[in-house]
This record gives C-alpha cells, sequence and structure tokens, in this order.
C-alpha cells in the first residue's frame, strides 16, 4: 500500500513525499488501520520497521483534523536524549508543510533554553522521563492538555527502571478514554503488556510474527572462528570488504573500548559508544559518526539503543548477543527505508552458545562462510603492546629519568 492511497490532510501527504516514503511498511500499515480511526494500540517493533513515522503521521494527522480551537497537544516519551533528538529530527521533516511547534525535552542540559521553548508555546512534547516529570511538576508544562501520547522503547524504558516516573506521568494526563495512546516496545513482554492494558484504552496488539524479523535486503553472514584470532578475522574483513561505515557489537563494554583502541592502532578511524561515556560525548560521536567523520564505531547494546543511522553499510556482531531478541535489533540497524545491508556474525567458543536461540528466533540458519588463512590480517596492536611494555619497563627500571 502506498502513502498516497491514505485519506491525509495534502500538506501531510507533502511532507511524507519531500521525506522519500512511498509504501507502508507491514508495521506502518497495521498500525496506521487503526490509529488513523483513533484506535489504542500496543506494537511489537523492532529498530528499522518504520514506527517512528506510523505515530508521528497519526498525531499530525489527528492535530490537523482537531483545528486550531480544538487541538490537543501530543506527548512522546523516549528512554534516552539520542533517541529524543532523532524523533524531533523525523518530525520536522514531516512537519516542513503544517506549521506544528515541536519541543525537545530531556537531562544532561541546562533547563533555560527548554523552559523558553515551552513559553513560546509547543504542539509536539518529546522528552525523556525525567526532565518531563520536572517540568510538569515545577508547572511549565500542563500535562492535562495533552490529547495524544506516545510511550517508544517500552521494554528500554522499564529495563532503565523509568517505570515509576512513567506511571506518575500518566497519572497526570487526562483519562485514557479522553486520549488516543500508542505504545512501542521491541517486545510485548509482560511488562509491556500490563502497561497497555493498565494505560491504553481497550488497545489493539500488533505483533511482527518472526518470519518478519529480518529484513530480506541484509545479506547475513556467519564466521567460526577461535576467540584468539577473532580480531584478525575482523580486520580481515575490514580490509577486504572495506565498507563505507560499520557498526560493530560487543556484549561487554571494556570489550567496546579495547576493541576500539586495536582498530585505531590498525590504521581504522574508530570510535567507541559504551553506556558509562558522558552524555556530552556520547551525543559527539554518534553526531559525529552519523556525518560520516569516522567510518566505524564499536558499541554495546545498551549504548546503541534508538541509534539510528540512515545508510549504514554493515553491521558486525563480534560477540553474538546473549539476548536473540538483540540480534534483530542489532542487525536492524543496516538496510533501513529500502536499503540494502550486510550483517556479519563471529562466533567464537565464549558466544557460540547462543547461535541456536538466535536461528529459532528468526527462522532461518544464517548462512556459514567458509574461513580461509587467507581472510585473517596482521593484528599491529600486538607489536604496538609489546613496545609500550618495553618502554614502561625501561622508565621503571633504577636511575632511569624517563625522558629529558
Amino acid at each position: 500500500m502506498y502513502f498516497s492511497e491514505l485519506n491525509l490532510n495534502p500538506n501531510l501527504l507533502r511532507g511524507i513525499k519531500d521525506r522519500g516514503y512511498t509504501e507502508l511498511t507491514a508495521v506502518q500499515q497495521k498500525t496506521l488501520d487503526i490509529t488513523l480511526q483513533g484506535g489504542d494500540v500496543a506494537v511489537q517493533s523492532q529498530t528499522g520497521t518504520g514506527k517512528t513515522a506510523a505515530f508521528l503521521i497519526t498525531l499530525f494527522e489527528r492535530m490537523l483534523k482537531e483545528g486550531p480551537s480544538a487541538q490537543k497537544k501530543a506527548l512522546v516519551i523516549v528512554p534516552t536524549r539520542e533517541l529524543a533528538v532523532q524523533i524531533e529530527g523525523e518530525a520536522r521533516l514531516l512537519n516542513r508543510h503544517l506549521g506544528f511547534r515541536i519541543g525537545n525535552f530531556f537531562g544532561g542540559v541546562g533547563y533555560a533554553a527548554q523552559i523558553a521553548a515551552i513559553k513560546k508555546g509547543v504542539d509536539i512534547i518529546i522528552g525523556t522521563p525525567g526532565r518531563l516529570l520536572d517540568f510538569s511538576e515545577r508547572g511549565d508544562l500542563r500535562l492535562k492538555e495533552v490529547g495524544s501520547l506516545v510511550i517508544d522503547e517500552a521494554d528500554r524504558l522499564f529495563d532503565m527502571g523509568f517505570l515509576p516516573d512513567i506511571r506518575k506521568l500518566i497519572r497526570r494526563l487526562p483519562d485514557r478514554s479522553y486520549r488516543q495512546s500508542m505504545l512501542f516496545s521491541a517486545t510485548l513482554n509482560r511488562v509491556s503488556r500490563r502497561i497497555a492494558d493498565e494505560h491504553l484504552d481497550s488497545p489493539n496488539f500488533i505483533e511482527v510474527t518472526p518470519e518478519q524479523l529480518t529484513v530480506d535486503t541484509i545479506t547475513q553472514e556467519l564466521y567460526q572462528v577461535k576467540s584468539h584470532i577473532k580480531l584478525n578475522l575482523l580486520l580481515g574483513i575490514l580490509q577486504r570488504q572495506e565498507p563505507r561505515n560499520a557498526l560493530i557489537f560487543t556484549n561487554m563494554r571494556h570489550v567496546a573500548f579495547r576493541l576500539a583502541k586495536k582498530l585505531q592502532i590498525n590504521g581504522f578511524r574508530c570510535q567507541h559508544l559504551t553506556g558509562d561515556l558522558p552524555q556530552a560525548a556520547r551525543l559527539r560521536v554518534i553526531n559525529d559518526f552519523t556525518a560520516g567523520k569516522f567510518p566505524v564505531l564499536v558499541a554495546t547494546d545498551v549504548a546503541a539503543r534508538g541509534l539510528h543511522i540512515d545508510g549504514l553499510e554493515m553491521v558486525i556482531n563480534y560477540d553474538l548477543p546473549q539476548d536473540r531478541e538483540n540480534y534483530v535489533h542489532r542487525i536492524g540497524r543496516t538496510a533501513r527505508a529500502g536499503n540494502f545491508g550486510k550483517a556479519i556474525s563471529l562466533a567464537s567458543e565464549g558466544t557460540a552458545e547462543h547461535l541456536d536461540a538466535i536461528e529459532s528466533f528468526i527462522g532461518m540458519k544464517i548462512p556459514v562462510q567458509a574461513v580461509s588463512t587467507d581472510l585473517f590480517a596482521t593484528d599491529k596492536s600486538l607489536e604496538y603492546e609489546s613496545g609500550e611494555r618495553k618502554r614502561r619497563t625501561w622508565r621503571q627500571k633504577p636511575g632511569s629519568t624517563g625522558g629529558h
């Protein structure tokens, strides 16, 4: 189905066309069938399925139909600053011909600019729970004026401990029968379903079946390799395939840090993204990677949640994820918006045990690639680290001054 077939406001359709959207994804079609009629939904939707556009189109169309005199505000609750910024960017693109006021509210920055935005007036409120609650308790945000609610990446919000804040925010909203509510989650687990049942009005549950979980335009490859030579294989793959950009996943943040350093020593412009980075540093790394200032980013699942990069060519699972659903989240960051992409996984003795669960979940066997000696590359970081150890030993010798 095409967006042009939907009975949407012509100016909204202009924004959709400008954005380059033509055909609806499965999640978009299933969601909009219900939400454009005013219904509530709880949607299982992983990264890259187009769910952001689905709820933004719903919000814009609802406000356009209400008109200025009866128009209610929309509230979008997200787990991270990075996701808030990305949704704001998408909203502004779709809003090009509409004129709605969009505000973004998150912690880690001063209050002044955000308070100024509230005073000017805001139609769509996007933000993280803590800062939204702050503004509501101070009386800056009047949540009784909200007519539409979106809870995005609900499972991530709950994992990060935001459930109490979300409950407080919802209590400040009009009753569920007087607002339209949408919940999106990578998995509709027990907590997500309970929140939907408690706070949405007779929600329609939309689930993506396992057959739909991986995109046909992603080429998946699996390499089986011993852990002590896994880096050599990774180097060989990067040198041979020369991806324009690549997102490499590890399971542990200390591994992400060390791997990024080793890739740098081997000549790759590379940074790491982990959950313990300060907010300003995290945002700088994401912005620089998105802008193409460096081609390789090493990240953990927690740090990369909500990270969307248009035109990402390759995802590499340096470690197979422990959670089978994270495999889908990871590889779904490539092949977005109809593009093609590649997902490469390295199975070593440390993580190969997760492979059966992953393949069962996605409903297919990941094609195994032959591993020959010419695929491996020399790791220059070993020589560098050996030299560093020698220099440290020399500096620590009695009588050594360590330099001039």
